[in-house]
Formats: C-alpha cells, sequence, structure tokens
C-alpha cells in the first residue's frame, strides 16, 4: 500500500495501478479516524474496483468552530494502518495547501438540500463537504465513489452536486454500520461517557420504534414521530435538535401519508456530544406488494 500526499503522484500512482490491473478506480472520502463504518465501505468499494484509493483529509472548510477542526482526531499512522490491513492501494493524505493552494476562490453550493436539518444547524457545512467532495473527484478522478447512509443528507447532496455538474462518478450509498447494541457507529461515539452511552441507544431504538410501526401499518408521519420522540425523551438526557421524516430524494417532510422508503433522520446532543441518525421506513402495503401471490394469505404451499 502507498500514501501520497501529492496529487501529481497519486495520479502517477493510480496510473501505475491501472495498467497493471484496470479498473475501475474507487475511492472512499474520508477525515480519518476511521472505523468498522468506513471498512464496510472499503470492503464494498474493493469487491467492485480494480484499484482502491482512501481519502484521509480533515477538511477546514466545512467546520463551523475552529475549536471542533483543532481538536478533530488526526490518527493517520493507525489510519493507514488499518487500511493496509483491510486491501486499500492507496491512502491519499493531502495537507490543506494541496487542496485549497494559495488563490483557491472556488466554491460550490448545492441549492435546497442544504438549508434544512443538518444545514440549519451548521451553517455553511454542507458548501464544504460539496467543494471538497468536487476536488477529491477532480484530483482522484474515480470511477466509483462510497459514502455511508449514516450521512444520508451528506449523502443526497453529493448525489445531486454530481449529477448537476455532469461528474463522471458513481456515488455509491452503503448501509449504516451499527455497534452490537445498535448505536450507529461514529468516531464521536468514544467520547461518550458510559451513562451518556446508555442514554445514546435510544436513539436507534426510537427510529426503529418507528420502522416497525410504519410496516405494520401506521403510515401517519405525525404518529410515527411522536412514538419516536418519547422514547427519545424518556430519561430527559438527549436533546433533539431535529427529527423528521422525510422524501429520501428532496429531504422535505413528508406530508400526508407515509410512503415507501421514506426517512426517519435525527440529530441529537447526548452529553455534549452531537449525534446523527436515520433509518430507511418501508410501509405494510409495500412489503406485501413482494411477497409471491398466496403466501400473504397462507395459502401458498
Amino acid at each position: 500500500m502507498l500514501i501520497v500526499t501529492t496529487v501529481d503522484e497519486l495520479r502517477r500512482q493510480t496510473g501505475v495501478l491501472m495498467r497493471e490491473r484496470g479498473g475501475p478506480v474507487g475511492l472512499v472520502p474520508t477525515m480519518g479516524a476511521l472505523h468498522e463504518g468506513h471498512m464496510s465501505l472499503v470492503h464494498r468499494a474493493g469487491e467492485e474496483c480494480g484499484v482502491l484509493v482512501v481519502s484521509i483529509f480533515v477538511n477546514p472548510t466545512q467546520f463551523n468552530e475552529q475549536s471542533d477542526l483543532d481538536n478533530y482526531p488526526r490518527t493517520l499512522e493507525a489510519d493507514a494502518a488499518l487500511c493496509e490491513a483491510n486491501g486499500v492501494d492507496i491512502v491519499f493524505a493531502p495537507s490543506p495547501a494541496e487542496v485549497y493552494p494559495q488563490g483557491f476562490a472556488t466554491g460550490v453550493h448545492v441549492s435546497g438540500l442544504t438549508d434544512k436539518w443538518e444545514g440549519e444547524f451548521r451553517p455553511g457545512h454542507f458548501d464544504g463537504v460539496a467543494t471538497v467532495v468536487a476536488k477529491l473527484f477532480g484530483m482522484v478522478m474515480p470511477d466509483r465513489a462510497y459514502f455511508g447512509e449514516k450521512d444520508f443528507q451528506q449523502l443526497a447532496v453529493v448525489r445531486r452536486m454530481t449529477a448537476d455538474l455532469n461528474l463522471p462518478v458513481a456515488v455509491i450509498g452503503c448501509p449504516t454500520v451499527r455497534e452490537s447494541e445498535g448505536l450507529a457507529m461514529s468516531s464521536r461515539n468514544s467520547r461518550l461517557g458510559t451513562d451518556d452511552r446508555t442514554s445514546a441507544l435510544q436513539i436507534s431504538c426510537a427510529l426503529q420504534a418507528a420502522l416497525v410501526e410504519g410496516m405494520t401499518g401506521n403510515t401517519d408521519p405525525s404518529s410515527l414521530l411522536s412514538l419516536s420522540r418519547d422514547i427519545m425523551e424518556r430519561d430527559g438526557i438527549l436533546e433533539i435538535e431535529y427529527l423528521a421524516i422525510v422524501d429520501p430524494l428532496t429531504l422535505e417532510p413528508r406530508e400526508g401519508e407515509l410512503q415507501d422508503r421514506d426517512r426517519i433522520i435525527t440529530a441529537v446532543r447526548c452529553g455534549g456530544v452531537r449525534l446523527i441518525d436515520n433509518m430507511e421506513l418501508r410501509t405494510q402495503r409495500a412489503l406485501q406488494e413482494t411477497i409471491p401471490a398466496g403466501q400473504a394469505t397462507g395459502t401458498g404451499k
């Protein structure tokens, strides 16, 4: 495995591997502090791509607070070892000056998708995300790029940007990886104390409750949200920033009946740690339509 820090070297080494193996080139963009959630993206990319690049770059333009940027964990040595153990070909770890050289004056803004939910609580965040992802696509020139569904709004923004700019990259969303008790994997989980971690488990429980309720026939979004909110507020520890059921493409709040594959999304603060999560919801009607004729009524043989 190679660790490269410049675009020129990245392209040279990628070209060598392409000539040896062929493509496609897969990219897993990260900010480091890697965990098994990231590795699930690596494994998916490794199965589908001839050359696998993981970028590790703590992007300064997507942080709202300087202190958050300063305190973000930087563990390149450990991250590189994890990448090597999981079959990564190239770790691309550029400096801020390599990504944003002197005189850099261009940004990417995705209208509509970025002014709500995470965008409301983290103004400017998605401009930084869209800009750095566009930069990474231009530097790495991947055929496929892999993103976790845990950051569902980010995934929607990247997909919209890629389509709008006609970028020749397939954006692949991968399922959220969870710890054994259900908590969505995140580098922030390490900052949770024992009691806070117990409270944080209510997040996935609340979303799962809405999922089950929808699958059993409840199509009222307000009822499902009330159920989830009651679970999250049970012990008074979690502070909900937002909780909504949204259209998975537009991220607009669902009005009227729940639609199959809507998303329930949330952000909460738990003991000073901000956590996000989401789940895809299914409807009873859609699930019944996927059951072979006869089995739904018990007459199948």
